[in-house]
């Protein structure tokens, strides 16, 4: 959420930023709702205030004063009674029309509609040159009784799977991977819910945005997709000295996706599933944009580094304004190549947002003079698996049928290859 005040003052910018972005919002109308808002908040608190005098009026009148304070209080009460329901009105339409106002994008983001407009700026790693036809994961973790789809799908329906033996214990050493080389850069380790109230979903963006791709329980509860929900919901309403910043976060979560709008999308495989496991970076740092920008920087290297530790060749992209989100001001994808598809699938994707996050949780601190200001936040893929192993997998297997395991994994395996 933008300040109402920033909006008003550069109407431009966000019409600039909404079409940057192929977002469809109209800033005159919220304007239009605003004084609408305005002009009514001071009619509301003027007739109270007059309200406040008749009653002080009431205690010292006369007998016949009193009776004609009490019928013009009536008449007052009715007028500002009618004009209190108006409000309410004017600031349901107001509030909708401000979770909906798009971030600006930051200067160095490209012009673009979609993914394919995605500007790559970074390669590492040389693509694997097989002598053989190489497999895809399925006919790879089948062969080798790592995953179940056929059991999976009879469990939990379409997109269903089963990760088993060494599948499993992939997953597992991943995880702990992930956990150990973001926690030993002072990273603090969180298992933060899956299951979260609306509020979280609200001041992260997700809500009403992307509402069709969530899955909602009956107790108006939602189940989350990224652990960056919980992990920032943690932080609502709180408030932080500027020596406590920046806070970072390393949290392990299961997530949930209805992939709503994917029909016919990856239906086979472990790309594109209903629930999977993702252990996600966060930051709140002080409001300054060089600072988010450094961090941001910070958070593709973390995972960058992780990459390269389990040498899977990738490039990095910076998303076009199209392929941005509400509240994204920069974001960058890392995307690990699929020998079994011929090209890169993404797998981390690298978010700053301002104070576009923190204003919805209203998460402030005091600055070094004192004065509170809301926070900037940070998000990054640190690793999601069941997709990890999809690269992973394709891009170390052998002639013989045999998976290489990296060599970071294998204190966690015990052993060099599968199979």
């Amino acid at each position: 959420m933008l300040d109402i005040k920033f909006i008003r003052e550069n109407k431009e910018v966000i019409r600039l930023g909404a079409k940057k972005k192929h977002i469809n919002f109209d800033v005159d109308r919220l304007i239009k709702i605003d004084d609408e808002r305005r002009e009514l908040l001071q009619s509301v608190e003027k007739k109270r205030a007059e309200q406040n005098d008749m009653n002080l009026r009431v205690v010292k009148a006369s007998q016949e004063e009193r009776e004609q304070c009490i019928a013009e209080m009536k008449i007052l009460k009715e007028l500002l009674q009618k004009e209190e329901e108006q409000l309410k009105d004017v600031m349901k339409k107001w509030q909708t029309l401000m979770l909906q106002v798009p971030n600006i994008p930051d200067i160095s983001v490209p012009d673009g509609k979609e993914d394919s407009d995605n500007q790559e700026i970074t390669v590492w790693g040389e693509k694997p040159q097989f002598d053989f036809t190489p497999k895809s994961h399925i006919e790879l973790m089948e062969a080798h009784g790592m995953v179940d789809f056929k059991r999976g799908t009879k469990v939990s329906g379409f997109r269903g799977y089963l990760l088993t033996g060494d599948g499993a214990r992939l997953a597992f050493a991943l995880w702990q991977f992930a956990l150990q080389h973001v926690t030993q850069k002072g990273y603090n380790p969180m298992l933060v819910p899956s299951l979260v109230n609306k509020e979280p979903f609200i001041g992260t963006g997700y809500l009403p945005q992307s509402e069709d791709d969530l899955y909602k329980t009956q107790d108006d509860q939602y189940l989350s997709g990224t652990a960056e929900v919980a992990t920032m919901g943690a932080f609502m309403d709180d408030m932080f000295d500027v020596r406590e910043l920046p806070k970072k976060a390393v949290a392990f979560s299961p997530c949930f996706r209805r992939e709503a709008g994917s029909h016919g999308k990856d239906t086979k495989g472990l790309m594109r599933v209903h629930e999977f496991h993702k252990v996600e970076q966060v930051i709140l740092c002080e409001a300054d944009h060089q600072v988010s920008v450094a961090l941001h920087e910070e958070l593709r290297a973390n995972a960058e580094e992780m990459m390269q530790a389990l040498g899977l060749p990738y490039h990095v992209v910076l998303n076009c304004g199209g392929d941005l989100g509400l509240g994204q001001v920069k974001k960058y994808d890392i995307e690990a190549w699929v020998p079994s598809e011929s090209t890169y699938r993404e797998t981390h994707s690298a978010s700053y947002f301002h104070d576009f996050q923190t204003r919805r949780l209203n998460i402030r601190y005091k600055d070094s003079e004192g004065v509170i200001r809301f926070a900037h936040s940070l998000n990054n893929t640190a690793l999601a698996t069941p997709r990890i192993l999809i690269p992973l997998i394709e891009n170390n297997q052998n002639a013989d049928g045999t998976i290489t395991i990296p060599e970071v994994l294998r204190v966690y395996m015990g052993k060099e290859k599968i199979g």
